[in-house]
């Protein structure tokens, strides 16, 4: 159908086709039989011809395609489109499709099915504000870049995250058209641990008098501050104070405060003195009371621990007190 086939007589002066048609030839596009008579010179008719048999066959029925989902997909995505056969496109364009029956007719073209295939968003990178190998207690902020929504490694959804544990964090990301990225490359946080809070150990009496010290020393670590900025690992204090240390480890991290150790250091009482209670120069048989200032103990250089002392023989005499 839509076909025809030009039917031409053989030579003569006029002619009549089975159909009526006076031409020497015609043109059907119905099936039938076709017979010619031509007429010569003198007027004189033949016989029909033979017989041309004309088959017209009947195109197939415009075809439709049925897609097997979603028409608009991401990249590396597929539809099925299904006329008789099937196809799996996977880059953008407008199908359409053309079927041939068993006479060998080929149908109108089936109308139109557009593919939409679009691009997926480039791999993400990920930067980092700062370092990201840290101590506890701190914290690194990774941004994606550009998308229109966001799915990190840790669940997350937002554009930045703020890890404080250790891991490897990654982002995909989705564009307007509601394509997935690959993955990232990863991104490696390391949050190290902080020491112990150390303690302070005193090699002797931390209350002690004016001119002694007492030896603090700090558990092991890689390095020390101490609350009178001493950087060893013991000092040997001889003032009063409140003394505490930091230590740090061999990641450079720095502990707690310890709890604080007091040194109490107690001032030397005066020079003591003697007052005489009558003359020092006197005869044998005699003596003399030498009274010491007020004290708590006192030691003579006689050995005596009283107050005062009632001397009988010549000599120097100090005493000091307590």
């Amino acid at each position: 159908t839509g076909g025809s086939v030009t039917l031409t007589a053989s030579t003569g002066t006029s002619y009549l086709w089975s159909t009526g048609a006076t031409t020497a030839a015609i043109t059907p596009t119905t099936s039938g039989t076709y017979t010619v008579q031509v007429t010569n010179a003198a007027g004189c008719q033949s016989v029909a011809s033979t017989v041309t048999t004309v088959t017209v066959n009947t195109l197939p029925g415009q075809p439709t395609i049925s897609a097997g989902g979603l028409t608009t997909f991401c990249a590396g995505g597929s539809v099925t489109l299904t006329a008789t056969a099937a196809i799996s496109p996977t880059t953008s364009g407008t199908y359409s499709v053309q079927v041939t029956n068993a006479a060998g007719c080929q149908s109108t073209a089936s109308a139109g099915t557009v593919v939409t295939v679009n691009a997926l968003p480039a791999q993400p990178t990920i930067s980092a504000s700062g370092p990201t190998t840290f101590c506890a207690g701190g914290s690194v902020t990774l941004t994606s870049s550009a998308g229109t929504s966001y799915v990190w490694s840790n669940g997350a959804t937002s554009t930045a995250i703020t890890p404080t544990t250790s891991g490897t964090y990654t982002v995909q990301v989705t564009n307007a058209f509601g394509c997935q990225s690959i993955v990232s490359a990863g991104t490696t946080v390391t949050v190290n641990a902080l020491p112990s809070q150390p303690t302070i150990t005193a090699g002797g009496p931390t209350t002690f008098c004016s001119g002694g010290s007492v030896s603090l020393t700090a558990t092991p670590a890689t390095s020390y501050v101490w609350s009178d900025g001493s950087l060893s690992p013991s000092i040997n204090p001889s003032s009063t104070g409140t003394y505490t240390v930091q230590v740090t480890n061999a990641a450079g991290c720095q502990s707690i405060a310890s709890a604080p150790t007091t040194v109490t250091v107690n001032s030397l009482p005066a020079t003591p003195t003697i007052t005489a209670g009558g003359a020092t120069t006197f005869c044998a048989g005699e003596t003399v009371t030498l009274t010491a200032t007020t004290g708590t103990t006192y030691l003579w250089s006689t050995g005596a621990t009283t107050a005062a002392i009632s001397p009988t023989t010549s000599g120097t005499y100090t005493v000091q007190v307590t």
